[in-house]
């Protein structure tokens, strides 16, 4: 999938249209970020995609998606060491960018 193909996002690279992602659309966007999607990533991505469709938000900060996390995968997979090492930079901004989530609100 290349950008052309890709659905509309803003100016930082997020969908303007959540329901528009599909799994191709998270490669493609993380491939953007030179993340090669694991297990481990599909675990997050698809926990991030759940959130979403139950709040209808984004988790507002990395400290709350970090214990987002740690609630519903323990501790080994809830800290910000194993998330940054998933999603680089700030993990719940990456993270949501790639699951097709709007911008955390509290995210720089």
């Amino acid at each position: 999938m290349d950008n052309a193909t890709l659905p509309t996002r803003n100016n930082e690279g997020f969908l303007e249209n959540a329901w528009e992602w599909t799994p191709e659309v998270a490669q493609a966007l993380a491939a953007e970020a030179h993340i090669d999607l694991t297990e481990n990533h599909w675990e997050i991505i698809n926990f991030l995609r759940d959130f979403y469709k139950e709040h209808e938000v984004s988790p507002p900060s990395n400290r709350l998606f970090v214990k987002a996390v740690k609630e519903r995968f323990g501790e080994t997979k809830g800290n910000s060491i194993y998330l940054m090492q998933l999603f680089p930079g700030t993990p719940a901004k990456t993270a949501c960018r790639i699951a097709g989530l709007p911008r955390p609100t509290n995210c720089l």
